[in-house]
């Protein structure tokens, strides 16, 4: 059995995501074979993986950092927001239903804790190493109780804890103490000890508080890592994450010809994997910014509409804003636009829709000889194609159904004119296939603008990764961090009052001092056995419940069982 780590934090966008990357592959460069793993993910940044399931994009990055093929193993449980109220649960990959948040943690959550803990031990039994990421923050009271992705998967697995905090938001001290002490005491002996993240300054005027903080709670910290632009890689949901990276940055190089090339992305509702755009920003000169009113449009030289999850509300959302005007000028002026999954859909001619938004047959855009319906049944897929005469790898997921009616073919979609529309997320992730495009886009928008002929993306990324991993390398205790992975939490360490709430107050049903509470069994009328194999998996599942706006909880069956050895990557790639 390997040994590992959970990765907690005292808010959102703490820095979990990057800090795990930056722990993988720092493990990985000193010859420990490493996995990522996070239980439960909520967000609308998503990746599939060879074997065609979905997972969070941060695992699938933590992944290349881990230098291993990323797999459903390492993110079971995805939740996809459809609503303020709903999300859509994918379970092994596979999308299993649609449920309500007060549903969701009313008792099937805490049902998938056998399910969660399964795949993390089946990781374990391949890897020397696994380093999993919590979600939000582990003290949160009101959810103690159903939690699989913080205390409860490190509870399950005995790993020791690693609170990380952001400094540059203000009162970390107060965050990592109070994160501490509403922990149970068995919670708290698993919280080794904390992280700062994102320091400004110098280090020596920040000791003081760290040896003051130890005095509080007994737990010290393992580094202090300092702000560093262009380390924002594909987390979880947030634009100033998406666009804050290295890659981002890189447009404050001076352009490759003489013009620079403006990109604006329609911030539609439910955006899912903007990470598309990131690749445009990669290149020297080109300027990325998210948009959400017309006049934004005017001086753009490309408009993308990304993908979403709720394609019918975007398309509301682009005529209330007066987007969808503008964009069907822009289409009869030759001016360049470019639709991505939900977004190629908005631009077509007619969607029928009884399983999304169950809005029935809705006008598009017009701007493209497309009919989309919408299946029960999702694609997720791989494809590899050509394009401009380049080779094109990318990949889908979604329920819309194309009927091209016309058009020039353009990746599995089509073009008519100056509007391309493909169902492929990451197609501009292929350097070739992207330089052509920026090149048709320049000659459609009468700018002189000249792709850069030795951007790679694929290095930008590995360069990224690097930094992550020299962050931890220069400003963790690396001796002490593989130490915590190794041996586990130190013993002894002390009690920090108050401790959670009482059992009916919100907390976990043990108290202070009990044993740990038996595993959860699963509510009715919810199959709890394991996977068998991700074939098995997905076709037990494929009994796909339809979205709809309103939240509906729909029963969830999970049946056979995961072998590892189908999974796990053998060698790191």
């Amino acid at each position: 059995m390997s040994g590992g780590l959970l990765v907690a934090g005292t808010t959102s966008d703490a820095g979990k995501s990057v800090v795990t990357a930056g722990i993988c592959r720092w493990l990985v460069r000193r010859g420990v074979k490493v996995a990522p793993f996070k239980a439960q993910n909520m967000s609308l940044n998503s990746f599939v993986t060879r074997e065609g399931a979905e997972i969070g994009r941060a695992q699938a990055m933590q992944a290349q950092a881990a230098r291993v093929e990323p797999t459903a193993l390492m993110n079971p449980v995805l939740l996809k927001p459809g609503s303020d109220r709903s999300s859509q649960v994918v379970l092994m990959g596979r999308p299993v239903g649609e449920m309500s948040a007060r549903g969701y943690h009313g008792g099937r959550q805490e049902a998938l804790l056998g399910t969660v803990t399964d795949c993390l031990e089946q990781l374990r039994s391949a890897y020397d190493a696994v380093i999993c990421e919590g979600a939000g923050s582990p003290a949160e009271i009101n959810l103690r109780r159903t939690d699989i992705v913080n205390m409860g998967i490190a509870r399950a697995a005995r790993f020791p804890v690693l609170v990380v905090g952001d400094i540059d938001r203000g009162g970390v001290f107060a965050s990592f103490f109070g994160t501490t002490a509403l922990l149970s005491s068995e919670d708290q002996a698993l919280v080794a000890g904390y992280l700062v993240n994102k320091f400004r300054g110098d280090v020596s005027l920040l000791e003081p508080g760290l040896d003051m903080l130890y005095g509080l709670t007994g737990r010290r910290t393992y580094g202090v890592l300092p702000f560093t632009h262009g380390l924002g890689i594909d987390e979880e949901d947030g634009l100033r994450v998406s666009l804050r990276g290295a890659v981002r940055e890189s447009v404050v190089a001076p352009p490759h010809g003489e013009d620079v090339l403006r990109v604006a992305v329609c911030a539609v509702p439910l955006m899912s994997n903007f990470t598309d755009v990131d690749a445009l920003a990669a290149e020297p000169g080109v300027v990325v910014r998210f948009v959400d009113r017309p006049d934004e449009l005017a001086d753009a030289d490309l408009v993308v509409v990304p993908g979403t999850r709720g394609t019918v509300k975007a398309l509301a959302w682009l005529r209330k804003r007066g987007l969808a005007e503008a964009l069907v000028r822009r289409a009869a002026e030759g001016r360049p636009v470019l639709g991505i999954c939900g977004g190629f859909q908005v631009l077509g001619e007619r969607i029928e829709d009884e399983v999304e938004s169950r809005a029935g047959v809705v006008d598009g855009l017009g701007l493209l000889p497309v009919r989309i319906r919408f299946d029960r049944a999702k694609t997720l897929a791989r494809p590899v194609g050509s394009a401009l005469g380049e080779p094109v790898e990318g990949y889908e997921i979604h329920h819309g159904v194309a009927d091209v009616r016309g058009g020039e073919p353009f990746l599995d979609g089509c073009r008519v004119g100056s509007v391309w529309g493909t169902h492929w997320h990451g197609s501009l992730e292929s350097d070739g296939f992207r330089r052509r495009f920026l090149e048709e886009v320049a000659r459609g928008a009468g700018r002189r603008f000249v792709p850069a002929p030795d951007t790679s993306f694929g290095v930008l990324r590995e360069e990224q990764l690097d930094r992550l991993g020299d962050l931890v390398e220069e400003h963790a205790d690396t001796d002490a961090l593989w130490r915590l992975i190794e041996g586990g939490a130190p013993p002894g360490l002390p009690f920090v009052p108050p401790g959670a709430p009482p059992s009916g107050a919100g907390a976990p049903p043990e108290s202070r001092g009990a044993a740990p509470a038996p595993a959860p069994q699963p509510p009715e009328g919810l199959d709890m056995g394991r996977p068998e194999t991700q074939r098995e998996a997905g076709e037990s599942q494929g009994r796909e419940c339809a979205g709809s706006a309103e939240p509906r909880d729909e029963g969830l069956v999970v049946t056979g069982r995961v072998r590892a050895e189908e999974h796990a990557n053998e060698e790191d790639k």
